[in-house]
């Protein structure tokens, strides 16, 4: 399974991810190996969403992160 996830930040500001374990990339958020979130911790996930195609987790992620896409996750996720 693949997961695109939106993980609330302690700034308020939403990421948008994708990875195929959620388990392990929360932890690497939280031990601040990524960039983004490691000054906005700590995280706490709003929403996942799971596909079972790898391709079209990444388009959706990729749609989440445009205009149009922010709009829809904000309406429809948080």
């Amino acid at each position: 399974m693949w997961y695109v996830y939106l993980p609330r930040c302690s700034d308020g500001t939403i990421y948008t991810g994708c990875t195929s374990n959620l388990e392990e990339r929360l932890n690497r958020h939280h031990a601040k190996q990524v960039s983004y979130t490691q000054t906005r911790l700590p995280v706490e996930v709003e929403t996942y969403i799971a596909f079972t195609d790898k391709y079209k987790a990444y388009v959706f992620e990729k749609y989440l992160k445009s205009g149009s896409g922010k709009a829809f996750s904000n309406k429809r996720f948080l």
